[in-house]
């Protein structure tokens, strides 16, 4: 990563690194700054396990070439993984994926990484240790009537997933009359109780009893590194991706009477088309991936795009998943 910012011209603008409340992944995005630090790059590194979202979002924030996140996302607790952030804030591109496996191909032994250890990266100013909360939530409350939601009396339960997006929806829009219960708010990397932190109906059990014991108007799931979410209705019924792809567009197109452009992956529910014919905006089609729906996003403007699997992004944001928004 350190060398294919310093060979694209990104090196200057600095590195955010970030993770998820994993096994080890505090302990590798340390590591990864450390390299990062030690190539001469200005390495912000996150105090806390924080959601994918947040992360890429601080890129935008802090005007970075890019963001390193560890995580494994949705997938078993044995997992862990790397996942790049280029400068636009959004998944990486086939292109700079090649890229970044083109150098660490390169990479044979530890002999071959220059690193330097972080309490001398902090002392000689090129590391720094970073809250990457404030900068998302502040952004957030420009996209989103937060007051109007915490003042609207609404009785929501979340379901963190024992994942880093675990207290945010209380923050955003908690603490007010609208009340909000957080089941699995702590970290375990073990993830109990559930398959893997996925947002599917499977794995949402606990949310749906505690909807119907709380009598909550809805219930929200984020997966392990909040880009997804999962919705359960007042009913304890669990609304398909695809239908809370439709429900959202109809929703920003019809009530918030926004108008723009709707992208989906080739997977997605043919109800978009239906919503696209309706409010006459154009809908286009990708292959199945938020490294496909982005770019589109962004070459055109638009208003929102979806995927089977339960992530959406918005105009006005990073064009990636959001969970959280």
């Amino acid at each position: 990563t350190s060398n294919y910012l310093l060979q694209n011209g990104l090196g200057k603008y600095g590195l955010v690194v970030g993770y998820d409340t994993r096994f080890g992944s505090a302990a590798f995005a340390r590591s990864v700054a450390e390299v990062a630090a030690g190539n001469g790059l200005t390495t912000y590194l996150s105090v806390a396990p924080a959601p994918t979202p947040v992360m890429s979002y601080n890129i935008v924030a802090r005007k970075a070439g890019g963001a390193a996140i560890i995580t494994a996302s949705h997938n078993p607790s044995e997992w862990n993984g790397f996942k790049y952030k280029p400068e636009y804030a959004g998944s990486a591109s086939p292109e700079i994926v090649a890229s970044l496996e083109k150098y660490i191909n390169a990479v044979h032994s530890v002999n071959d990484v220059t690193a330097i250890p972080w309490h001398d990266a902090l002392a000689s100013g090129v590391g720094q240790h970073i809250d990457p909360q404030m900068p998302y939530m502040e952004h957030l409350a420009n996209l989103v009537d937060l007051p109007k939601l915490s003042n609207a009396g609404l009785k929501l339960s979340v379901d963190a997933m024992y994942g880093a997006g675990a207290g945010y929806i209380p923050a955003l829009v908690g603490g007010s009359k609208t009340k909000i219960q957080e089941i699995h708010g702590d970290p375990n990397p073990l993830f109990p109780g559930m398959s893997q932190p996925e947002p599917v109906a499977s794995n949402l059990t606990m949310l749906t009893e505690t909807v119907l014991a709380n009598k909550s108007d809805a219930g929200l799931a984020l997966d392990g590194d909040a880009d997804r979410f999962g919705l359960i209705d007042e009913h304890g019924t669990f609304i398909t991706p695809l239908q809370v792809f439709a429900i959202l567009a109809l929703y920003m197109l019809e009530t918030k009477g926004e108008r723009g452009p709707l992208v989906k992956s080739i997977t997605a529910t043919s109800m978009i088309y239906k919503l696209g014919k309706l409010f006459n905006v154009p809908v286009y089609e990708t292959p199945v991936g938020f490294k496909y729906i982005g770019p589109v996003m962004q070459k055109h403007n638009a208003l929102m795009g979806g995927e089977e699997s339960g992530g959406f992004g918005f105009r006005g944001h990073i064009p990636e998943r959001d969970g959280i928004l």
